[in-house]
């Protein structure tokens, strides 16, 4: 009996971490939806800008990888959550970033996002593959 408890303690963690990466996916996208991009201002993302849009599609990938991971069972709720906690770092440094230089990224702040991002790519990819 007990380990019938566990597994459903730990199946049910799953698919609450599952709706969250999925809410968080969501509210991101609706928010990415409803800024007004018709120019660059401070908090403002500038469509047009290639440092602002490899970030951010960046940014997405690592989402939707952490998604998989969790959905496929190759990353714990645990490990997902310690990631999600790195790329939400991030995504708060880039808007502090950009909201100094009106809605645009200067090369050293893209270059220490990528640093970032990189590190938690790494993390992605170690948690997925540890073997569990």
């Amino acid at each position: 009996m007990r380990g019938f408890r566990f597994h459903m303690i730990n199946k049910i963690t799953k698919s609450l971490l599952v709706l969250a990466v999925g809410g968080l996916m969501f509210v991101g996208a609706a928010a990415a939806q409803t800024q007004d991009t018709s120019g660059a201002g401070p908090g403002q993302v500038d469509p047009g800008h290639p440092r602002v849009n490899e970030v951010n599609a960046r940014e997405q990938n690592q989402q939707d990888r952490i998604a998989n991971g969790v959905k496929n069972g190759t990353m714990t709720p645990g490990q997902a959550s310690r990631v999600e906690n790195k790329e939400q770092h991030i995504e708060n440094q880039e808007k502090a970033d950009m909201a100094a230089h009106n809605g645009h990224l200067t090369k050293g702040e893209q270059k220490q996002l990528n640093k970032e991002q990189n590190r938690t790519s790494k993390q992605i990819y170690k948690d997925k593959h540890d073997g569990k």
